[in-house]
Parts: C-alpha cells; sequence; structure tokens
C-alpha cells in the first residue's frame, strides 16, 4: 500500500507540474530571451495631426500627401492620423492642446502664434510680399529661422512653414475699392494685434473669430465681411453669403507646420529622418501647387451671380498701402534691430 500511495503522491505532483507551467503560472521562473531591436520595430507610433481646413484646400491636401509619404517611408509602422475642419480642436484650442501633448503636430495660421510670440507678427504686415518668390524667400530663408527659432523656449519645434495664398477683402455692404469704403464695418479677423490694428486704420470694428464659426456670422449678418484665401473663401462657401470681393493680395497667409518638442525627442533619430524627409517633400508640393489651386478656385467662384468681384488697380494698391503703412512703424517699435532688417529686406 505504502508503495501504491507513492506513486499516486508522484503522479498528481507531476500533473501538478505540467499544468504550473504549460499554462504560465510558472513562466517567471525560467529567464525569457528578449530581443529589444525586434521588439523596437513591432512598436507602433501615433501622431495626431489636427488642422482647422477642409480637406480640399492646398493645407488639407498636403497634410494628406504628408500622411502617405511617412507611411511608405516607414512601411506603415508611422501612422500620421490627420484630422481636418477642425474636428478635434478650433483654430483657438489647438496650441494649447499641441502644448499639453494631447497632438503631436498641428498646422495653425501663422497669425494664431502671435499671442506667444509677439516675433511672428512680422507675416501679418500689409503688402510685405509681392508674389510667391519673396514668400518663399522668406520662409526658407533668415527670416524663417530667426521666426522658428523664438519657438524653443515655449517647447515647440517648427517642422515647415506652409503656403495657402494671399489674402482678399469680402463683404456684404458694398464693393471694397477705396479705404473709406470700409468705414462702419464689422470684420472677422485672426486674432493677431497687427490684424486688428490695420482694419481700425480703416475704419472696420475686428472681431476675432474662430475659422469654423465665420460662415454661419457672415450668413446671419453678425458680420459683414472677412478676409481670406481663395482656397479658404471658396471651401467654406464664404462667397456664398457675401455680394462683393475684392482681390488685393493685401496680405499673405502661411502656416506653421509644428510639433510638440518633447514629443519629437522621444522619436528616434530613423523616425525624426523619415518625418523630415516627408515634410520636406509634402512642403515642396505645397509651393509648387498653392498658387494653382487659389487659381482654380477663382474660377469657380466667378460662376457665382450673386457676388461681384474686382481687381484692385495699382492706383487703389498704392491708396490702401498708405492707409496702412503705420502698422509698420508700430511693429518695428517692438522688435529686435535684426528683425526689423529682415522686414526691410522684403518690403517693396
Amino acid at each position: 500500500m505504502r508503495n501504491l500511495f507513492a506513486i499516486l503522491i508522484f503522479i498528481v505532483l507531476g500533473f501538478g507540474s505540467a499544468f504550473y507551467v504549460g499554462f504560465g503560472m510558472g513562466k517567471s521562473l525560467e529567464p525569457k530571451a528578449y530581443d529589444v531591436e525586434q521588439e523596437g520595430l513591432k512598436e507602433k507610433v501615433i501622431i495626431k495631426f489636427s488642422h482647422v481646413v477642409a480637406e480640399n484646400t492646398p493645407k488639407g491636401i498636403a497634410a494628406q500627401r504628408f500622411a502617405q509619404l511617412v507611411n511608405e517611408k516607414s512601411e506603415g509602422r508611422i501612422e500620421v492620423q490627420v484630422f481636418p475642419n477642425g474636428l478635434l480642436y478650433r483654430d483657438d484650442e489647438e496650441l494649447n492642446a499641441l502644448l499639453r501633448g494631447d497632438v503631436q503636430i498641428i498646422a495653425p495660421a501663422t497669425s494664431k502664434l502671435t499671442d506667444l510670440f509677439p516675433e511672428w507678427l512680422i507675416l501679418d504686415l500689409p503688402y510685405l510680399f509681392k508674389d510667391e518668390n519673396d514668400v518663399a524667400r522668406a520662409f526658407e530663408g533668415p527670416l524663417g529661422n530667426k521666426l522658428f527659432s523664438t519657438l524653443e523656449n515655449k517647447g515647440v519645434k517648427g517642422l515647415a512653414l506652409w503656403d495657402n495664398g494671399f489674402k482678399q477683402m469680402t463683404s456684404n455692404s458694398g464693393p471694397l475699392i477705396h479705404p473709406d469704403d470700409f468705414f462702419g464695418q464689422r470684420f472677422r479677423v485672426m486674432p493677431s494685434l497687427l490684424i486688428e490694428s490695420q482694419f481700425r486704420k480703416l475704419g472696420v470694428t475686428p472681431v476675432p473669430t474662430p475659422f469654423n464659426d465665420v460662415f454661419k456670422n457672415l450668413e446671419t449678418g453678425k458680420l459683414d465681411g472677412q478676409e481670406n484665401t481663395l482656397s479658404n473663401i471658396y471651401s467654406k462657401k464664404f462667397y456664398q453669403v457675401q455680394k462683393h470681393m475684392t482681390i488685393s493680395n493685401h496680405g499673405y497667409l502661411g502656416y506653421a507646420v509644428i510639433t510638440n518638442e518633447e514629443f519629437w525627442n522621444s522619436l528616434s533619430e530613423s523616425d525624426q529622418q523619415i518625418i523630415k524627409e516627408a515634410m520636406d517633400q509634402s512642403t515642396k508640393w505645397l509651393r509648387e501647387n498653392a498658387k494653382l489651386l487659389n487659381e482654380d478656385v477663382l474660377k469657380r467662384i466667378k460662376q457665382w451671380p450673386d457676388i461681384e468681384i474686382h481687381f484692385q488697380t495699382p492706383e487703389e494698391r498704392k491708396e490702401w498701402k498708405q492707409r496702412l503703412s503705420l502698422v509698420y512703424d508700430e511693429l518695428f517699435s517692438i522688435l529686435s534691430p535684426d528683425l526689423i532688417q529682415e522686414v526691410k529686406n522684403f518690403k517693396p
């Protein structure tokens, strides 16, 4: 009996050990081989890219191209999720979301940066750039580098400056031909002290308004007019609730593509290189195509029967420039001498 009892105990212990090991309860007792490099290859990097304009605008298309290029170059390991039309955050919310790390990339209009970084007011100056060549020279040269350097103290890294084109004026209160034609109107503006000052010099009440609220406020008459690029005027259907548009090219609208610096530093050098290459290619495409896209939508807007389009003459341009020139002195009073010189290198 003792031998039989010993055999039964042996069998029970054997089954117990097999169960313990086979179902993983004893795995911690035995070291497991771990390949750090192989594990790293399996990790997927998710990048949320938030912006507030439509997908069929220059910025919207460039964001999608960037996402596609990153996916191809990383063989799907880095995924850029693009959220257009303010789906995640409104334009007055997205910078704080970036600083908190809730999104990894945003591309706000440069005016949106001016509260934290007043040097960026330079890009809101009226009639600073003559044409797209001037813009490219500014964005790719010392001026662009100096502006990006101002972001570093706030935990933000600049990736690129993207084009959208020159801004035009629209209104429901009559043609905008001479500076006095603006008097008494309420205009939507981006939150920029310099832009607000420009409109006050035209006798306008400037009303800072989130981009995705503009159509409703124009439609209901809370606002008389606004300034924007042709692609934004078309994609958001502003032209359908405005009676007059002046092709003035009085200001330039660009976007600062920026990322959270802490997130950027968490990436490997190889991942950073993939993102840089994709961003460079997307920026190059945008530089070559933003003007063409705006020209195409102007043709479409012209087909709308209820809007009257006026093309500013050289004489009218001179009037507007003279009225708005005082904002240069206002900005020069707060800029460093090297940035003042950069402005003077461009001012016609």
